[in-house]
């Protein structure tokens, strides 16, 4: 047994290297992924939804993204693929799934584009034209609100945040949530059993 979850900084797990295909877009994609990552085997259902349903960056799309808790850059890579002015900050605490995200971001020729950072290592001046995020609502309640605390305010007056939280692990509550602390909130998609929820000021 191991102690790793996919939000655990140094994962010590037996890392078996892993390829995870999808489509987005009528575009293929063929990325590396390894153990002790989230959905380290496929494309987890709710990040398929989020970048089904969700608004995707046009090609003229400039400025900065964020990947909040890119595990191994699926969102990160789609983000760079689809708009290729713009600069993605694909973020996690997880070392394992940052180094794959930079293998991969590099595997769609996008490497000079994508900032793979641990959350500390981001610069504090950034704003982010868009956030995008399956949040990992596996950190508890408490540790969800604090990671959007910290990032949601980090949009640029006219950003946009795109999430996606499976209704039945609280999907609703989290709307309702966000909408108590004055953000806009809109369920703009529901699919599968996830919300896709649309954030703004």
């Amino acid at each position: 047994m191991t102690g790793d979850h996919y939000f655990t900084a140094q994962p010590t797990s037996d890392a078996p290297a892993r390829e995870v295909e999808f489509s987005v877009a009528d575009r293929d994609y063929r990325l590396s992924s390894a153990g002790g990552v989230f959905s380290a085997s496929r494309l987890d259902p709710g990040t398929a939804v989020l970048l089904r349903k969700a608004e995707l960056p046009a090609a003229d799309t400039t400025g900065d993204l964020l990947d909040l808790g890119c595990g191994f850059g699926p969102i990160s890579c789609v983000l760079a693929d689809l708009a290729p002015t713009s600069t993605i900050w694909a973020v996690d605490v997880n070392a394992r799934a940052r180094e794959l995200t930079a293998a991969n971001a590099a595997r769609v020729g996008a490497a000079d584009r994508v900032r793979v950072s641990a959350p500390d290592d981001v610069p504090d001046g950034v704003r982010f034209a868009q956030i995008w995020s399956n949040p990992p609502i596996r950190i508890g309640k408490d540790g969800l609100h604090d990671l959007l605390l910290r990032w949601l305010p980090r949009l640029a007056p006219d950003g946009v945040g795109w999430l996606v939280v499976a209704r039945h692990l609280g999907g609703d509550s989290l709307q309702r949530w966000l909408t108590e602390r004055s953000w806009q909130v809109e369920r703009y998609a529901s699919q599968k059993g996830f919300r896709v929820l649309r954030v703004t000021r």
